[in-house]
């Protein structure tokens, strides 16, 4: 069994900072990708941020400059720094992880969600 827990969001004023984590647990042999999506009221769910076990980052262009991800491998964790949140970046923000489990079956493990709310 695998799961995947989120923590950090909440409410923040337009300008301000917060910073998501998200530990994956359970039967892992590896992770691969890592990522974080976000869903606000009404619009479809999308990637905000990825980066693969090696390292490498791709963002959303509407993130660029203003967010971070970054990950713990020892700890199973990812991380997503956001700074200069502005209201639209309100929404509930979901952690993804592509692994192999000890079983060697892929699986794609998702956190609960944490809503981020940024007032204006």
């Amino acid at each position: 069994q695998v799961q995947a827990v989120e923590s950090g969001g909440g409410l923040v004023q337009a300008g301000g900072s917060l910073r998501l984590s998200c530990a994956a647990s359970g039967s892992i042999f590896s992770i691969n990708a890592m990522g974080w999506y976000r869903q606000a009221a009404g619009k479809q769910r999308e990637l905000v941020a990825a980066i693969t076990s090696g390292g490498s980052t791709n963002y959303v262009d509407s993130v660029k400059g203003r967010f971070t991800i970054s990950r713990d491998n020892a700890k199973n964790t990812v991380y997503l720094q956001m700074t200069s949140l502005k209201p639209e970046d309100t929404a509930v923000y979901y952690c993804n992880a592509q692994l192999v489990t000890t079983l060697h079956s892929k699986y794609d493990a998702w956190g609960q969600g944490t809503q981020v709310t940024v007032s204006s």
